[in-house]
């Protein structure tokens, strides 16, 4: 890097910081602070979905993927992400705007309270902020990794920049920030992305290298599924992210609750798919055909070190603010879902008092709670590639997909009329089990089998587990009462008449004019 690539980067982190601050203007209240009030626009929403569902891995952990195997990288990756967003287009993302716009809540789960019980919600909210912390650390430590190659900044160094930054503008301005900066975020992404390719092009054939180049790249470049990346390990990823990518982890949940109506969360689950189809092989193209270009033996580095042997000062700077764009949409967007579980669903469980918190009071404990989901976050990220954790994919792809399943599958399942026999002791052994299955497959049975067991089944057994439990208990053991079937009739009707059964289910106040609301009458 030059004088010129270090002014985009610098101003780029001004501009973050600047929206931030414009963005404080519009949060007056939690909702606003969680849910942008339920007024960000469809196609917002659907560029920020997008953009908080990757991060800096893409350029580190899954160039490398790109490197030595080719294709198999988007078709087992972003591919199976595109389809489960189409799927949950119709199936969650207007039901997740409904737990918003007719249960008056600001946080994914603070519906579970009253759908199973109050155990049930602390479950599912503790070991998922847990992971994430572990998640957004691998996402620091992978943006650092970059940083370093760039500019010879250390690891930790790299961590502490990226953080601040990011802590500032989503920490004053909430989702409203969040939305924005992965907006102008994008259109960065867009510029460099192209860029990118079109220095790749030239270095090779000009524009028939997309069709010349394939007989020069090694076989198994060609191939959909190669290696660790099997048909199986495709599923299974498909079925895994259509439950993490329609609102299983949460940051991509408040995307389509912050919309202005379930219509509108259907629209811009679309949009996130489309783009999921399609700008990801813009990115992916310079990955695959890396290996004619450089040769390295760090496939991770392989982005990194093509960009700077093919760039010009400035656009080079510009790749290396595409890089942060990613992770701190991911970041950011992971930091204000996590803030609002833990004060809206954690906090008022252990404290009493939290309950009768004012507005104002309500939104400093929110953005205090970001900050410090932030700077956990960061310490995580100093020990991604120690010996417990593994290298940063193996963190993301492993512990993020293994171990997502059996905490979203209460909270996905629990909104369709079709699982509404299941209740509190379905989705708890379900949770319970799942987490059982994974520590088991991923450690003893793992290490007591000669080459381990392949990835697919470790990631893939333990939401298994949670599936099958959830449905056969619900079955075994019903537990649906008038107070949740009335909860499951509001988030699958559009209709909001007086008659309706969302009408049905009384709502008062707590607190102030904070938009904290509680479903009351609900079964604990």
């Amino acid at each position: 890097m030059n004088s010129l690539d270090w002014v985009v980067l610098i101003g780029y982190f001004g501009v973050m910081v600047g929206i931030g601050l414009w963005s404080h203007k519009r949060v007056d209240n939690v909702s606003d602070f969680f849910t942008a009030g339920g007024k960000m626009p469809w196609w917002l929403s659907g560029i920020s979905h997008h953009m908080s569902g990757y991060s800096a891995v893409m350029f580190t952990g899954y160039a490398a993927i790109a490197y030595q195997y080719g294709i198999t990288s988007y078709v087992t990756w972003s591919f199976p992400i595109a389809i489960g967003i189409a799927i949950g287009a119709n199936l969650f993302a207007p039901r997740l705007n409904r737990v918003r716009s007719k249960l008056k809540v600001a946080s994914p789960l603070e519906y579970l309270k009253n759908r199973y019980n109050l155990p049930t919600q602390q479950a599912l909210a503790w070991s998922g902020v847990l992971l994430k912390i572990v998640d957004v650390g691998a996402k620091w430590a992978a943006i650092a990794t970059l940083l370093s190659i760039f500019t010879g900044v250390s690891l930790n160094q790299g961590i502490l920049i990226t953080g601040v930054v990011t802590a500032i503008y989503c920490t004053v301005g909430g989702l409203w920030a969040d939305a924005l900066t992965e907006l102008g975020q994008f259109v960065i992404q867009f510029i460099a992305g192209i860029a990118m390719l079109i220095a790749v092009l030239n270095e090779l054939d000009g524009f028939s290298t997309f069709w010349t180049v394939w007989d020069d790249l090694p076989d198994s470049h060609h191939q959909p599924t190669v290696g660790p990346y099997t048909l199986v390990f495709l599923l299974a990823y498909l079925f895994i992210k259509t439950f993490e990518y329609n609102g299983g982890m949460w940051n991509q949940a408040q995307r389509y609750m912050a919309t202005d109506s379930a219509h509108s969360a259907k629209r811009s689950a679309r949009l996130s798919a489309v783009l999921w189809f399609v700008w990801p092989l813009v990115l992916f193209f310079p990955m695959w055909v890396a290996p004619l270009i450089i040769k390295t033996d760090k496939p991770a580095d392989s982005y990194a070190e093509m960009a700077e042997h093919l760039l010009p000062h400035g656009l080079l700077g510009l790749v290396i603010v595409g890089f942060f764009s990613h992770t701190m949409a991911m970041c950011s967007s992971d930091a204000n879902a996590i803030a609002a579980v833990v004060t809206r669903d954690i906090m008022p469980a252990i404290f009493k008092s939290v309950r009768e918190w004012s507005s104002r009071t309500g939104l400093l404990a929110a953005r205090y709670t970001t900050l410090l989901f932030l700077a956990l976050s960061m310490a995580i990220a100093t020990q991604v590639n120690s010996d417990f954790f593994g290298d940063i994919i193996t963190v993301v792809i492993k512990w993020v997909a293994g171990l997502m399943g059996p905490i979203a599958i209460p909270l996905m399942l629990g909104m369709l009329r079709a699982f509404r026999k299941s209740g509190p002791t379905a989705a708890l052994v379900s949770w319970a089990m799942g987490l059982i299955a994974f520590y088991l497959v991923n450690y003893p049975i793992n290490d007591a089998i000669d080459g381990g067991v392949n990835l697919e089944y470790q990631i893939s057994i333990p939401l298994a587990v949670s599936l099958v439990l959830f449905i056969a208990i619900g079955y075994l053991k019903p537990e649906d009462t008038p107070e949740r079937d009335a909860i499951l009739a509001s988030l699958n009707s559009d209709d909001d008449g007086p008659g309706s059964a969302s009408a049905a289910l009384s709502v008062p106040e707590q607190g102030d004019a904070d938009g904290r609301k509680s479903v009351a009458g609900a079964t604990d």
